[in-house]
């Protein structure tokens, strides 16, 4: 047992001479000593760290080009295997300012999964909210409560916590997509559980059906199973498809041509995934958006406390996160931490988007700030500052 009069105190306080702290004499010094040993700090000393006047995020933007992602995983695929200890193929990205943690931002994990043919990604489970997001490739499966789940080129699988889940390959090449989860979140506070699964999947489980139970039951617009009703704060629904995705987006821009309103912007419309029991956010500590920017269109520089990861699904553009600056192009992933603004501007075009417009995936974790009643955003342009409250 350590002799708390010999232990080395983790406080360490240094009287100075400033204008905001009291006159330094041998009793101040001596006091902060009693304060060292106690285990004390007092609050003159560190209020500017402790209560700043806005956000200052111990992350920093940054862009993680996708070639170079799928370059690794590629390699990653022929030397390490998936199975118990590792359980997937995932390489998370790590943001530079953080430590070397496997974290995007202080609350968002984003990682790239690689899947060979023939492989499966053995079941667990997992307090963490999570999703998975295809910006190419077809042939993989995730299994989640035995249900077969089709992951296609656009598909957004959002899968909240404590679901059993597993993946397998069937088709003959391998597939990769982004994984977001709020690892660091539930990490930092202390809240996370895991548990193992199976090592095998059954022979219906390794069936490979066009759509799956929850599709069936959830995915039509408007329409609700009766037998199921109920309010879940996770989706029920495994798979929002790009098909509906697109549509959207290309609704609501011809809409803004003919006159109508539709977009949030000139050439900018706008998509968010929501919860069909509640209206609300997909995952309850995950926000989930889809943005499209025709040509020229741009976002005017904008802040948001709570931190973003982004993925360009097509198309190229250029990005301003605070003061870094990028061209991107399909794949790419950027953060953007809080209170940071981003502006991004499309020079997208039918050369290199399907759509002719630069089409962006963006998940964040504004819901923990909405319920915390701790959500703002402020536009650059016009220092117009919004306070978003939960709904009720």
């Amino acid at each position: 047992m350590t002799d708390p009069d010999n232990a080395v105190s983790p406080v360490s306080l240094t009287a100075e001479d400033r204008p905001d702290q009291p006159p330094v004499t041998p009793e101040l010094i001596e006091l902060y000593r009693g304060f060292e040993k106690a285990l004390l700090v007092p609050l003159w000393t560190r209020i500017g760290d402790l209560m700043p006047e806005h956000p200052r995020s111990k992350a920093q933007p940054h862009l993680w080009e996708w070639k170079t992602l799928l370059d690794l995983a590629s390699r990653s695929g022929d030397l390490v295997p998936v199975g118990r200890g590792g359980e997937r193929r995932a390489i998370a990205l790590a943001n530079p300012s953080l430590g070397g943690r496997p974290y995007a931002t202080p609350t968002l994990w984003a990682a790239i999964q690689y899947l060979m043919p023939g492989e499966n990604a053995p079941e667990h489970r997992h307090t963490q909210n999570a999703f998975r997001f295809v910006v190419e490739g077809e042939g993989v499966w995730t299994v989640v409560e035995r249900d077969p789940v089709p992951m296609r080129r656009g598909d957004f699988l959002p899968q909240a916590g404590m679901n059993w889940h597993a993946h397998h390959n069937s088709a003959d090449e391998p597939m990769a997509w982004i994984d977001g989860l709020d690892i660091p979140f539930q990490y930092d506070v202390e809240a996370q559980f895991f548990d193992f699964g199976r090592d095998e999947l059954s022979e219906e489980e390794h069936a490979t059906p066009d759509r799956s139970r929850s599709e069936r039951l959830w995915g039509h617009p408007g329409l609700a199973p009766v037998s199921q009703l109920g309010r879940r704060e996770g989706t029920p629904l495994l798979c929002y498809r790009w098909v509906d995705t697109d549509a959207a987006l290309t609704d609501q821009l011809a809409l803004e041509r003919e006159g109508h309103p539709g977009t949030v912007g000139p050439g900018h419309a706008l998509v968010r995934y929501t919860n069909p029991t509640t209206a609300g956010d997909v995952l309850p500590t995950i926000r989930a958006q889809f943005h499209r920017l025709v040509r020229g269109a741009e976002i005017a520089p904008r802040r948001e406390t709570g931190s973003s990861v982004y993925q360009v699904f097509d198309g190229t553009g250029r990005v301003t996160v605070g003061d870094f600056s990028w061209s991107v192009q399909r794949g790419d992933l950027f953060v953007v931490p809080s209170w940071q603004p981003l502006s991004i501007r499309s020079e997208a075009s039918p050369s290199d988007s399907d759509s002719g417009a630069l089409d962006l995936f963006q998940f964040s974790d504004a819901p923990l700030f909405t319920k915390l009643n701790l959500f703002r955003t402020r536009i650059e342009e016009t220092s117009r500052e919004a306070r978003h409250y939960p709904t009720r």
